[in-house]
């Protein structure tokens, strides 16, 4: 893969490493932007890589709650004019509609399900019209939902880019839509420690010992001082480990013991996340429309 000027300028902003370390990184990564992201920290040049995916595409979130059942639903635009479309806003709210009352099992159902609202057309006829209308492509990307049993659903809208839902055992509603909050801004993998993925932790540990590997200290100490990194690294990756945004001086976990209340599950979905947009010159593409005419 060719190392462009583009992709050292994303791997820097994401770094905070030089220019000659991120051109280096991706040199020796093959172009690969995630593995010479992780060649950074390996290396102890990298300031702070962000781990969220990248959010390149547009569109909206939007949340329907009914009881103890709640749903999140993107759905996609090309542009963020076409997300604050009313037209658009309206279908995308019936589509929340359609998956709240007719729970399907996946998306290629939904598009077959006739639209909440609508005039008996299906959710993909409704879909295709509106792109015929809009001018833009626009698709229902995904669905996830969240029930409880004998607890409470705290949801949370930011916008329209970033959902939660948290399904919370005991407490109030003020409690499980801070809880919401919290998770909207400070994205936790899990609830606890213990369900860190291992896969997580073993990138984790290897990138540790790497970046340990030149200090010069025994083996025992290496690994004494990975382990103390590691429990600091799945503290702050699991929700009750994380300090309470409300209260930084004390952690979710303390907030919850004090409430008598517990996290069961939790749901964060943000617009386009994981979703690659290519990075287009507006004004190269401008001109080259007018040397052709």
């Amino acid at each position: 893969m060719e190392v462009t000027a583009s992709l050292v300028k994303e791997l820097r902003e994401r770094s905070g490493a030089g220019m000659m370390e991120c051109k280096k990184a991706l040199v020796e990564s093959g172009g690969d932007l995630e593995a010479a992201a992780e060649w950074l920290r390996k290396s102890g040049i990298a300031k702070a890589v962000k781990k969220a995916a990248r959010v390149a595409a547009e569109g909206t979130l939007v949340l329907k709650q009914a009881g103890p059942r709640a749903v999140l639903v993107e759905v996609n635009s090309e542009t963020d004019f076409v997300a604050k479309d009313e037209n658009f806003r309206k279908f995308a709210g019936a589509v929340g509609d359609t998956v709240l009352k007719h729970r399907p099992v996946d998306v290629e159902k939904l598009m077959s399900l006739p639209l909440e609202g609508g005039a008996g057309e299906t959710v993909e006829a409704a879909r295709t019209a509106l792109v015929a209308k809009l001018g833009e492509n626009i698709s229902v990307r995904r669905f996830a939902e969240l029930a409880t049993q004998g607890g409470r659903i705290g949801a949370y809208l930011h916008g329209a880019r970033i959902g939660v839902l948290v399904d919370v055992d005991g407490g109030d509603e003020a409690l499980a839509r801070d809880l919401a909050m919290h998770i909207a801004a400070s994205r936790p993998v899990c609830v606890s420690e213990n369900q860190v993925p291992a896969d997580l932790v073993a990138k984790e540990r290897e990138i540790y010992l790497a970046q340990a590997a030149d200090s010069g200290k025994p083996p025992n100490i290496i690994e004494k001082m990975v382990e103390g990194k590691l429990r600091k690294f799945m503290s702050e990756v699991s929700l009750v480990g994380q300090p309470f945004v409300r209260d930084p001086d004390t952690t979710v976990g303390k907030l919850l013991a004090r409430s008598g209340a517990s996290v069961r599950s939790f749901l964060r979905m943000e617009v386009g996340e994981g979703i690659e947009k290519k990075a287009g010159d507006f004004a190269a593409e401008v001109m080259a429309q007018v040397r052709k005419a």
